[in-house]
């Protein structure tokens, strides 16, 4: 699986207004979202560090109490166990990946 093609695979709406392409290796998983203008991410924390960044639209990202507006080619770091909401401002493509694999995401 050196290669994949995410256009390849199906999309997977894993919550509302979020779609995305996954890829789980062995120690991590990639997503690629699709993101509805005025989706919504509840607050929520997870064991797994995060790094996210935004690659068209923007994406308003809460990270333990600080607001953030993130726009293409901005990457918000989200270590283990921190807070976190945001709100798709516009219709966004947005990367996350996420360490250790999210198993609740295959």
């Amino acid at each position: 699986m050196p290669v994949i093609n995410l256009n390849d695979s199906a999309l997977r709406e894993m919550m509302p207004g979020f779609n995305g392409h996954l890829v789980h290796t062995e120690g991590m998983t990639f997503v690629e979202w699709h993101v509805t203008a005025g989706a919504l991410l509840p607050e929520h924390s997870h064991p797994h560090e995060q790094v996210t960044a935004v690659q068209e639209g923007e994406f308003e990202m809460t990270i333990d109490g600080s607001k953030n507006q993130l726009t293409p080619g901005s990457v918000a770091v989200i270590p283990s166990n921190v807070l976190h909401s945001g709100r798709a401002v516009t219709d966004c493509t947005i990367i996350d990946v996420f360490q250790p694999v999210r198993e609740d995401y295959r």
